[in-house]
């Protein structure tokens, strides 16, 4: 993953990045820009940024997608981030620790019982 930094100023409108991050990760460049409003308030807007080809190869678009998150939502928001990732990484380990029949799931299972002992 790579990242930016810029700081900026968007003309004629009425938000102002004040803070930049871009994060490079495969085909997607997620946006994290610290932006101001007409009263000052701060507020994060995350947008994610995907290059899409067409199907002849020749024309390629972005597909982007936002997300406007404020200050007062922060808290909850990184919370509910972190217990979301932590299920993930738990559910990852435990695929992993999975013996083969049981990944295939009713497919490669048998009614015998199977015990895997290592000495």
């Amino acid at each position: 993953m790579e990242d930016l930094n810029k700081k900026s100023h968007v003309e004629g409108g009425d938000k102002e990045i004040l803070y930049s991050k871009a994060i490079k990760a495969g085909k997607r460049i997620y946006y994290l820009d610290v932006k101001k409003n007409l009263k000052d308030d701060l507020f994060l807007a995350i947008t994610e940024s995907k290059k899409v080809q067409s199907k002849d190869g020749v024309q390629v678009t972005f597909e982007k997608h936002k997300i406007f998150l404020y200050k007062e939502d922060f808290e909850k928001f990184m919370d509910g981030m972190g217990e979301v990732i932590n299920y993930i990484k738990q559910r990852n380990a435990e695929k992993e620790q999975l013996p083969l029949a049981e990944e295939k799931g009713d497919e490669g299972a048998s009614d015998d019982i199977q015990i895997d002992i290592e000495f």
